[in-house]
């Protein structure tokens, strides 16, 4: 029965596993594609293919010129919490580091560094009545400084659509302008429904994944066409 599964679906079945075994581990290269083919005895075209299965499964990622990787491991940014990026990333073991780009008139400009690579581009209007350009944020999120404040935030509504990286922010994110994004739009209301923050994160689509946990009292989601959302 064996003998009937192609060939290259047997060398995808054995390299998955490999992978899903810890033998070749995320971010790690594997072997060139000519070592591999001979390691199985198939040729180079049905190996490609076997690779382009894996390609297809999410598992590896082929680059020109440099060669077959496991796919990196994601961060994921969690939809159903009233958290900062920063807390959520860090919750999850990831390094995150901030630079402040622009802490003037109400506007506070990030980058954020995510296991040493830029990964968020945010900008976030604060209409809260205070004053919080002498709170560090390399080391306080905006919702930390806000409660030291004593501001109160009751709720967010966020929006999240998919997008093309702006030249604005590609500078920052050291990407070349149209790679695939997430851009979320989160707005931050206090107790009496007033806007505290309005805040928008550009975010690189193949570094963080988007994850939602659901339960009827936790979350709720809206979804939209494609032209309500402007896209």
């Amino acid at each position: 029965m064996a003998d009937r599964v192609p060939a290259y679906q047997r060398i995808a079945a054995d390299l998955a596993e490999k992978i899903r075994g810890g033998v070749y581990r995320p971010g790690d290269a594997l072997p060139a594609q000519r070592e591999l083919s001979a390691s199985y005895g198939v040729t180079l075209m049905t190996l490609r293919q076997a690779l382009q299965q894996l390609t297809n499964e999410g598992l590896i990622v082929q680059q020109a010129g440099r060669g077959t990787f496991v796919t990196p491991a994601q961060a994921a940014y969690r939809v159903d919490t009233l958290r900062s990026f920063v807390e959520d990333l860090r919750e999850q073991g990831h390094e995150v580091t901030t630079v402040v780009l622009n802490n003037a008139g109400g506007v506070l400009e990030r980058l954020r560094i995510l296991d040493g690579r830029p990964a968020i581009h945010q900008t976030s209007k604060i209409a809260a009545p205070v004053d919080v350009k002498r709170e560090d944020f390399r080391y306080i999120s905006l919702y930390e400084a806000l409660d030291k404040a004593g501001v109160t935030i009751a709720r967010a509504s966020e929006r999240i659509v998919p997008g093309l990286l702006p030249a604005e922010s590609a500078v920052h994110l050291e990407r070349e302008t149209g790679s695939p994004i997430f851009v979320s739009e989160r707005t931050t209301f206090g107790i009496n429904e007033e806007i505290l923050v309005e805040d928008r994160a550009i975010i690189l689509g193949d570094l963080l994944e988007i994850r939602a946990e659901r339960a009827a009292t936790r979350l709720s989601l809206q979804w939209g066409s494609s032209v309500d959302l402007g896209q």
